[in-house]
């Protein structure tokens, strides 16, 4: 029946077809084609028509069940068939399925039919002469179109000065009423209803401005707007208004001296096309591009000119030949003011370079000191870098020592006095004076680039790209002031160092691993852990789980973790050296400097977090930490596992490292000093920061933690009582800025220098080891400020507190580390050690289905 139904329609539509074809195969004739004519000109074609029209509608309407159930009635199997392959065999069957023969019915129809046929032809005639009729007078009509819009923009184009000074005068009238009898608002950031408007005062100011300046005013009116299809009310601005004035006088004015100047051909052209008359409304309508466009220009030009030029012209009536000539005059001398506004802007542009390049630009260039011999020292983790270059340092006659962290400038303390060289410590939180000291170990970021030495070392130079700390290693090869400067790096780190060297003399030493590293073809699972092994994770919390899990499992186990107090580190350390732990869980801290014997490095996570999302590892991350395994005379092999995707960690460890192109600039003193003899508020500095283009190579510090303490005491007592220098100093104090306790004692500490008062002490908690870690932290902002206002005698007895604090975390880790098994935040129930979600499977399930 489908079927059946579909092949009548099929016919209807092909004779459909075939009288269209008819049709333009008439069109096509210079005289009239006889039946046979149009039979031997198209007969080939007209079979292929119902073909295709046959095809197309039973292939389309027919369902595929049924597709299937004709093919299987002419014995053709489709089980499992696919479905293209079905109707390719459905169209290759049906097309014979009973022909519409065209040619017969054709014949049948027209062959002794002459009637007939010659009325086809004639009515077919017949519409192909209205149609022509119909295009020629739409032609006519866009011509006559065309011929407004073109004498419009003659018009527009001849008579503009003319329409340009009359509403030039009226938006004058209206200014002079406006700015008489309206408040000038303050204004806002946005103009949504929220914020209230406040009366700012008059508008006498002005009058010097160009009219742009008056037209980003606040009418105080509110107006409806419509944005991406929604509809929102906003606070209106003189620019709204006025621009709807000019169109409304525009429109008034424009369309009538089109009227005015159409020529009578040209109109009655148009109402015999239209039947209707060409009234100004209509015009309007007609000539509304050119409108607009003469708009778009009208308001541009207003904008650049002058309000009291605007006030002036209004005093006079108007009156054409006059405002021509008063415009032209006030034309002249828009153009000189123009003309000294632009010279005045760029000497402010040519002044403002020059002070960038005064205050910044020399600061950062290449350096060259003939007096200074520089010793590079690049190669991996644990190849005996630091250990030449302290060598050196250790035979100078003054010496100074720049590292990454307290625990190695402790380190080289303690190192240098055990061999009998006095040396003395300064880490901004921790001053040791030794007698008779010519050295010292300090942090990078104490370093003072007035002191002079015969030797400074600085360690961990390839932390000079580092976003946030990398501009004290910068300072610090730039400004340093010895006969030699070592510098110690990694190898992808050489190219750059000696860029920044320039001509300088350098003398570099490349080192290797004695002992090779070798990465495990087995997942590491925490059962298989051994003696000897550091276990490497990314936060304190999965530091602290593993650990509470391992000694659970009776190992006896070391922590190391960023937020650790140094000392306690260092007992921590002391521990597994001495072999009183035998496996020790750090986070990526163990990176930096500290050489273990460490059989086997196990990075128990790929993956950590970089203060903005979390990341896989960088092969020059891996190869830091993975370098630390293996030591010399103890293991012959470093080895390395990993609990995941090892071929492509491996791939990793073993590639070669991108040389490092870019590394971080920050404000020196010397910067600070400058600018002061332009300006005084850190406010501007920190503007000038951002505007300031840093050479090519370099990126600037974002100065993030500096900005964030500057906006707690801009505008306060504070601010206004410091030096510009005294309160970047404190600003730029190395402390965790982002804990609320400390940057409240930080204020509360700055408040009483400048009011002369005893520093608030530290308040300290001992209930938890979080509570004793932020109390140790507490402690060392307390001693940050002694020792910056040279209190060393009070120093002292704060650095045996801190001292005995820090042997309390150290007792609370020894107690209390089994107390932090990984458990569901949730329920509380025990978790894996290696399971990567804060609650179990249960609980999540739960709350998904609650959800």
């Amino acid at each position: 029946m489908l079927l059946q139904k579909i092949h009548d329609e099929s016919i209807v539509h092909t004779k459909m077809k075939i009288h269209q074809d008819i049709e333009s195969f008439f069109e096509q004739q210079e005289e009239r084609p006889t039946f046979e004519e149009y039979l031997r000109a198209r007969g080939h074609y007209l079979d292929q028509i119902w073909v295709n029209v046959w095809l197309t509608r039973v292939s389309n309407q027919v369902p595929r069940v049924d597709k299937r159930d004709f093919l299987q009635d002419r014995g053709i199997e489709t089980e499992g068939m696919a479905r293209k392959m079905i109707d390719h065999l459905f169209r290759t069957e049906v097309r014979d399925y009973e022909p519409f023969k065209v040619t017969d019915w054709l014949e049948e129809t027209y062959a002794q039919e002459y009637e007939k046929w010659d009325d086809l032809y004639n009515h077919t005639m017949e519409q192909v002469q209205k149609r022509e009729e119909v295009t020629q007078k739409l032609i006519k009509k866009e011509s006559v179109l065309e011929a407004i819009k073109e004498k419009a923009s003659d018009v527009f184009l001849s008579g503009y000065q003319s329409i340009y000074l009359y509403i030039r005068y009226l938006i004058g009238l209206q200014m002079k009423a406006d700015l008489q009898s309206k408040p000038r608002y303050k204004r806002l950031d946005t103009y949504a209803l929220e914020e209230k408007l406040e009366i700012e005062g008059n508008f006498d100011e002005l009058h010097e401005q160009s009219l742009s300046y008056f037209l980003d005013e606040l009418t105080g009116d509110i107006q409806k707007t419509n944005y991406d299809g929604r509809f929102y009310y906003e606070y209106e601005t003189y620019g709204d208004l006025y621009s709807a004035f000019v169109w409304k006088n525009l429109i008034s004015l424009a369309p009538s001296k089109v009227m005015t100047n159409l020529d009578d051909e040209t109109k009655n052209d148009y109402i015999q096309l239209t039947g209707q008359a060409l009234s100004k409304s209509k015009m309007k309508e007609l000539v509304e591009e050119e409108l607009e466009s003469l708009f778009s220009k009208m308001v541009s030009e207003l904008e650049n000119e002058y309000i009291d030029h605007l006030l002036q012209a209004v005093d006079t009536p108007y009156d054409l030949d006059f405002h021509s000539k008063l415009y032209e005059e006030q034309k002249a001398e828009r153009e000189k003011r123009k003309a000294e506004e632009e010279a005045e802007r760029q000497r402010k542009i040519e002044e403002e370079e020059r002070m960038m390049d005064d205050i910044f630009g020399r600061e950062y260039g290449v350096i060259y000191d003939p007096n200074v011999e520089y010793v590079i020292h690049v190669g991996e983790t644990n190849t005996g870098k630091t250990h030449h270059a302290l060598e050196r340092m250790k035979r100078a006659t003054s010496g100074l020592y720049l590292g990454p962290l307290r625990l190695l400038a402790l380190e080289v303390y303690d190192k240098l006095n055990a061999e009998g060289i006095p040396c003395s410590l300064k880490t901004g939180e921790e001053e040791k004076l030794t007698p008779g000291a010519s050295h010292i170990a300090s942090t990078v970021e104490m370093f003072h680039e007035k002191d002079r030495y015969d030797c400074i070392v600085i360690d961990e130079a390839q932390m000079i790209t580092d976003k946030d700390r990398g501009f004290s290693w910068f300072k610090a090869i730039t400004k340093a002031r010895a006969r030699e400067v070592h510098i110690i790096g990694s190898r992808n780190s050489k190219n750059m160092i000696l860029q920044l060297l320039g001509e300088s003399k350098t003398e570099i030493h490349e080192y290797k691993r004695d002992i090779p590293l070798e990465v495990e073809g087995n997942e590491f699972s925490i059962k298989h852990v051994r003696k000897g092994d550091a276990l490497i994770c990314f936060s304190r919390r999965r530091v602290l789980e593993t650990a509470s899990r391992l000694q659970n499992d009776r190992h006896s186990v070391s922590v190391i973790y960023g937020s650790m107090p140094p000392e306690t580190r260092k007992k921590q350390i002391q521990q597994f050296i001495e072999g009183k732990s035998k496996v020790i869980v750090s986070t990526d801290a163990i990176g930096m400097g500290l050489n273990l014997p460490i059989r086997r490095i196990v990075f128990l996570e790929n993956e950590k977090f970089d203060g903005t999302r979390r990341r896989l590892l960088t092969s020059q991350e891996i190869k830091q930490i993975a370098g630390r395994a293996g030591r010399k005379g103890i293991y012959d092999v470093g080895k390395v596992a990993f609990t995941k995707d090892i071929r492509l960690m491996r791939r990793k460890l073993e590639q070669e490292d991108e040389p490092v192109h870019t590394f971080a600039i920050a404000p020196t003193s010397g910067v600070l000093e400058r600018f002061q003899t332009y300006y005084r508020d850190l406010g501007t500095f920190f503007e000038l920061w951002d505007r300031f283009k840093n050479p090519r190579g370099t990126e600037k510090a974002s100065l993030a933690e500096e900005r964030e303490l500057y906006e707690i005491v801009k505008g306060t007592e504070i601010e206004a009582r410091l030096s510009l220098q005294d309160l970047y100093g404190f600003l730029h104090l190395p402390f965790a800025s982002r804990e609320h306790a400390l940057i409240q004692q930080w204020y509360e500490t700055i408040f009483a220098i400048i009011n002369n008062e005893d520093l608030p002490e530290p308040n300290i908690k001992k209930r938890t080891l979080e509570d004793l870690e932020l109390s140790y932290k507490k402690l060392g902002l307390h001693l940050l400020f002694l020792y910056r206002l040279d209190r060393r005698t009070e120093a002292i007895y704060w650095e045996r507190v801190r001292d005995e604090l820090s042997d309390e975390v150290h007792e609370k880790l020894q107690t209390d580390v089994g107390s932090f098994a990984k458990r569901c935040r949730s329920c509380g129930r025990h978790l894996p050690w290696n399971y990567d979600f804060p609650i179990c499977d249960q609980c999540h399930a739960a709350r998904y289905k609650r959800s």
